[in-house]
């Protein structure tokens, strides 16, 4: 699970990420990110709203450009099988309004491709 947080963020590069609360992952744990997204730097910073091992993970940002939730949750077919899916919730406001279909676009494009990076990994741990 930390291992997908390290790697997240659905659409852009992530430059680093912050545990701004101690470890291990909980509802209420909060992460900073610095990531880029359509070339442009983004701070925000990520609370961790529900956490149910191997079921469910929703993030919501606490702090940064445009309120988002990002939602994983997953499906069990057997000791080997199981299917991931995520999906970001949000409404651009003010002048990112504006951008919101090119926005939805990107983000779409950018969360196929961190979800291939996420499969590569955990193929090549075997799990």
């Amino acid at each position: 699970m930390q291992q997908i947080l390290i790697m997240h963020r659905s659409g852009t590069r992530t430059l680093n990420q912050e545990w701004k609360t101690p470890r291990p992952l909980t509802i209420g744990s909060r992460i900073a990110f610095k990531a880029k997204f359509l070339g442009k730097e983004l701070s925000y910073r990520y609370e961790i709203k529900v956490y149910e091992p191997g079921q469910q993970l929703v993030m919501q940002t606490a702090e940064g450009p445009f309120p988002m939730k990002t939602i994983y949750t997953w499906r069990t077919y057997n000791d080997h099988a199981c299917t991931m899916t995520l999906r970001n919730v949000g409404e651009p406001s003010g002048f990112s309004r504006l951008f919101a279909p090119f926005m939805k676009l990107a983000m779409k494009r950018a969360n196929a491709n961190d979800l291939k990076l996420l499969e590569s990994i955990l193929e090549q741990q075997n799990f």
